[in-house]
């Protein structure tokens, strides 16, 4: 074979069959493949039911109140005390802990009484050193007593001379005389004895009315004192308790808006920790000032549900309600939905009802907003459940899977 043949035979057929049909069969795989992939999207993705939270429709006062005014504030505590000892001692024993609930006299602390007992030991020897003198007095003075009668009798008589009744009667006065000085010691003594054990009763730190403690102060070993004092190395204090029931909210007002404000007027309360959570509550007082600094007006709220949640210091939003309509204006109770269930507003404001795991868009007719809820005059009724937030692709008429978080 010569080498012209062996060229040919290691040339490569460019024209031949198979490599086209294994072309074909690639194309065919990969529009396979993207047919299946369209399917599984078209089945998996569009098709799925979203999932939503949702909330009950709940039934709102007949004739609600609508808020005129929304405002800021604390809660605060018209009655607190830290509570301090009315004398310096060093101290000994500390009963109290933060969060503890003490009643009115009850044992918080103890100062070092050594000192205060030997004092009213003292004062009590005094006082029975007085008395004993007095005892003696008397005795003397009664013996004096029957002398001079006796001394009286004779002068009468003319059996002893002026000078021995003078005696007699001398006597007798100057026994008198240190009766009454014993007296009156004996009297110091026992106000000595009274003053003592007020000093020692003061070594006891009692509760000045029933309340929480809000804060322990001092350790045993300490020095404290009525007065600041040592350097900043004296207590003034024990602790601090506050009465849970004096609870109520502070609020500043714009001056623009406080003709908005009445004396009990009803107002709803809610806790910056509770956001969920209405309050009832009216206006207790408008507190006749002005801060000239931030142009506002403090007003005092009276808290009308106590509930050991809430506590002094938290913040809280306050919704001024206007007087409540006559029952002639709202025939029906409005209904309360969350601010969010409702998408719209005006002649456009629908919310989306569930029910048998799919959605019906209800238009509705809307009142007032009131915290985090908006009242609905029409269009659903109590117990429903609307869609909270729903997403802008939901349409009336779709299926839905309700999340965990429904409320």
């Amino acid at each position: 074979m010569d080498t012209s043949e062996l060229l040919k035979e290691l040339r490569i057929d460019r024209d031949g069959h198979p490599p086209r049909a294994r072309r074909r069969w690639v194309v065919v795989a990969a529009v396979v493949v993207v047919l299946a992939a369209v399917a599984v999207w078209l089945a998996v993705g569009p098709l799925a039911p979203p999932t939503v939270r949702t909330a009950l429709v709940r039934a709102g006062a007949s004739g609600a109140a609508g808020s005129v005014l929304d405002a800021s504030g604390y809660v605060t505590a018209r009655r607190q005390a830290t509570v301090s000892a009315k004398i310096t001692g060093k101290v000994t024993e500390v009963r109290i802990e933060e969060g503890m609930r003490v009643e009115e006299g009850a044992v918080l602390a103890r100062l070092d009484d050594t000192e205060t007992k030997a004092q009213l030991a003292l004062a009590r020897a005094q006082l029975a050193a007085a008395q004993s003198q007095e005892g003696e007095i008397r005795a003397l003075l009664q013996q004096a007593e029957r002398d001079y009668a006796r001394a009286e009798e004779l002068f009468d008589r003319q059996l002893v001379s002026a000078q021995s009744i003078d005696a007699a009667r001398a006597q007798r006065d100057t026994l008198r005389a240190r009766l009454a000085a014993n007296s009156e010691q004996v009297r110091v003594a026992r106000e000595s004895v009274t003053v003592a054990q007020v000093q020692l009763a003061n070594t006891v730190i009692r509760a000045p009315f029933s309340g929480v403690v809000v804060s322990k102060s001092a350790q045993p070993g300490e020095m404290i004192s009525p007065i600041s004092a040592g350097g900043g190395f004296t207590r003034t204090g024990i602790g601090t308790i506050v009465d849970m029931d004096s609870l109520e909210v502070q609020v500043d007002v714009n001056e623009s808006f406080i003709n908005r404000v009445t004396a009990e007027q009803p107002v709803e309360i809610t806790l910056n920790a509770y956001p969920d959570w209405k309050i009832p509550g009216a206006v207790i007082a408008i507190i006749p000032t002005a801060d000239r600094s931030k142009a506002t007006v403090k007003v005092r709220i009276a808290i009308q549900s106590k509930d050991s949640r809430i506590v002094p210091d938290m913040g809280v939003r306050v919704a001024f309600l206007e007087s409540r309509p006559a029952a002639a204006e709202r025939a029906a109770p409005a209904m309360l939905v969350p601010v969010e269930a409702v998408r719209g507003e005006g002649a456009d404001a629908v919310v989306f009802v569930v029910a048998d795991g799919k959605v019906a868009a209800r238009p509705v007719t809307l009142g007032t907003t009131t915290g985090t809820d908006r009242e609905v005059l029409s269009g659903v009724t109590a117990g429903e459940r609307v869609v909270v937030s729903p997403p802008p692709s939901l349409a009336d008429g779709d299926r839905v899977t309700l999340s965990d978080a429904t409320r």
